[in-house]
């Protein structure tokens, strides 16, 4: 499972209508995240990963999104590494290759968890056919 359901829906019971706009910025952080990933990937600079990739496993884990966190660890820690020994990233490409189709997944999640129809359509589902 790409996210803790229990997690999230702590999450969605803490925040309320505001969990809309925290997701938002977990769309917009998280793409430009991605995206410096990928670039500092085939640009060869390790320590250009590090930030984005701490940023957004620390974003995904606070809404239950565990295998993107855990991916983006991975990521930073690699990432650090190659910084200390002063090697590239290439060796990294498989990680950074896995980021954005996760990250796209995550995002379909909260998406369908945060449709409003698709919510109506499950409290009828679990009301019966009649609806009450």
């Amino acid at each position: 499972m790409t996210v803790n359901v229990q997690m999230f829906e702590q999450i969605r019971e803490i925040l309320g209508p505001r969990l809309i706009t925290t997701l938002g910025y977990f769309r917009e952080d998280g793409e430009t995240g991605v995206t410096a990933i990928e670039s500092a990937q085939r640009g060869g600079d390790a320590s250009g990963m590090i930030l984005p990739a701490h940023t957004l496993k620390t974003e995904a884990r606070q809404l239950g999104a565990e295998q993107l966190g855990d991916l983006c660890y991975r990521i930073e820690l690699a990432a650090r590494r190659c910084v200390e020994i002063q090697e590239g990233p290439e060796d990294m490409l498989v990680l950074v290759a896995q980021l954005r189709p996760l990250f796209r997944e995550t995002l379909s999640f909260f998406e369908r968890e945060t449709n409003p129809l698709q919510t109506r359509r499950q409290k009828r589902t679990a009301l019966g056919s009649t609806g009450l």
